[in-house]
């Protein structure tokens, strides 16, 4: 039999079908792969086998009997930051240790109705914050890709560096994920995976542990566009839970993979070239304007003046969120407690040691530009920059424009424990340029692998769509998949 772990969601859902082998089968493959791999990868930080074994059993059940779901019997691994029922949930933070919720998050739930099963849990950056998967309690994640000629170990990208690195490296079919300024689509343009953030109120972020809850968006990482579509079907629905999401009917995303571009006419927004852009990414830019072109599709150049005010007005609004949303935890509930003289004392010792250094750095900030005196001055500002980068992209669409093509992230992956990095922040927020505009307009975004940097790292391309134009993009990014082929890292660990 050949490797199981080999086959995308289509090829084991078609075989699982075809009784060619078992979802119990398909399931101890991965469970094997993890067993092998995670030491040096550091990708789950909770495996669950005996439940996987448990899921798999029903669908080989349900499946005997001629039934199923659009998922039936496909293992996949879940972001910690999704509550699981009984199982390990502490967006990888000190803070909520032993944290098992007695819930189920909308989006996991969904799978789980339609026969997934559960792997384990996926490391990410504490709390959702930071662009290279360093920042968790668990430690780092390593990209399962090597630069040619090296054993540097590189970051991953982040949040979702453990669903990224997990469906890289085969140890997942496809994953979970969330996105608040390019989570999804960072991690997945340096493992050359699929990531697609989906238009705010897609999925419901019902039980998903809160960011920025104006910017967080759950959505898939996968192997290929194929993938990412049949998972998003999925993920994706109304839920009177969250009253953020919305009631629209969810298409078949997957019957889009593989359309025509004819006709669809493709922006390239001029305010993407940014200054120091390396040549390999100009490069791959202009090779996938080429693609589209080659596909059948119209290219345009368009304006997005606000564009350079996105970075600092993302951080502004993100921070100042988490600020909010990251006050509940305290040392009362659940999760960390430390012993303190009085209840005050317990509060700060129990923050002061359950939060790692970018959290609490974030949250310092976000409360800085909340205060009174810095508010107008900061925040109020930034929502009216936010209004503006808004506009800007409903003008571009207004115009008859169907999609944005733009880069995925300013270089290939970095290293781990990068200095420069390390002690300059804002370097590692600019990692963010091309993908915080995405989330402030609450626009839907896809980064599809697209060729190796010169030292032999994956790169990948952005499409931008309309809201709720998910269906454009997967035909989008199936064109330019197909165009460049795709990539798999060398087997090191």
């Amino acid at each position: 039999m050949t490797d199981l772990t080999a086959l995308t969601i289509a090829e084991a859902r078609d075989a699982l079908r075809a009784k060619q082998f078992s979802a119990v089968e398909l399931t101890d493959s991965y469970l094997a792969a993890i067993d092998q791999a995670n030491a040096s990868l550091n990708a789950y930080v909770a495996v669950t086998p005996d439940k996987a074994r448990e899921m798999a059993q029903a669908s080989d059940a349900r499946l005997g009997a001629g039934e199923g779901g659009a998922l039936e019997g496909i293992p996949l691994g879940v972001k910690d930051l999704f509550a699981t029922e009984g199982v390990h949930t502490q967006a990888c933070s000190h803070i909520l240790d032993g944290f098992r919720p007695r819930y189920e998050s909308t989006v996991t739930s969904n799978l789980w109705r339609d026969g997934a099963v559960m792997l384990g849990k996926l490391n990410m950056d504490e709390f959702a914050m930071g662009s290279s998967n360093e920042s968790s309690h668990y430690g780092a994640v390593v990209n399962p890709w090597r630069r040619t000629e090296s054993d540097t170990p590189l970051v991953p990208g982040g949040s979702s560096g453990g669903s990224s690195a997990a469906v890289a490296a085969r140890l997942c079919a496809g994953a979970t994920a969330t996105d608040t300024g390019g989570s999804i689509r960072q991690p997945a343009a340096f493992t050359a995976t699929v990531g697609i953030k989906p238009t705010y109120g897609r999925c419901s972020r019902w039980g998903v542990v809160a960011y920025a809850s104006s910017l967080d968006q759950a959505g898939p990482v996968a192997r290929d566009v194929r993938d990412a579509a049949i998972l998003l079907k999925s993920m994706a629905s109304v839920d009177p839970k969250d009253t953020t999401s919305v009631d629209l009917p969810v298409p078949d995303y997957e019957a889009a993979v593989g359309g025509s571009l004819r006709g669809k006419r493709i922006g390239i927004p001029r305010e993407y070239r940014v200054d120091g852009m390396p040549a390999e990414i100009e490069a791959l830019w202009s090779q996938g304007i080429e693609w589209a072109k080659d596909a059948g599709a119209e290219i345009v150049e368009v304006s997005l003046p606000h564009t350079k005010y996105a970075l600092p007005a993302y951080y502004i609004v993100a921070m100042a969120e988490a600020s909010s949303n990251l006050a509940r935890y305290d040392g009362v509930r659940y999760g960390l407690r430390v012993p303190g003289r009085d209840i005050a004392d317990m509060y700060e010792q129990t923050r002061a040691s359950g939060f790692g250094r970018e959290v609490k750095r974030r949250i310092m900030i976000g409360t800085y530009v909340l205060s009174a005196g810095y508010y107008d001055a900061y925040y109020l500002q930034a929502q009216k920059v936010r209004t503006l980068i808004k506009r800007d992209f409903e003008q571009v669409f207004d115009a008859g424009v169907d999609a944005l093509l733009t880069p995925a992230t300013p270089s290939a992956a970095f290293a781990i424990n990068d200095q420069t990095l390390k002690d300059d922040p804002v370097a590692m927020y600019l990692n963010d340029v091309f993908t915080v505009t995405v989330n402030l307009a609450g626009l839907p975004a896809i980064s599809v692998p697209a060729g190796l940097s010169s030292e032999g790292t994956p790169l990948g391309l952005q499409l931008i769509g309309r809201p709720f134009g998910e269906e454009t993009l997967f035909t989008a990014a199936s064109a330019i998949e197909k165009a460049a082929g795709r990539f798999a890292p060398k087997r090191w660990w």
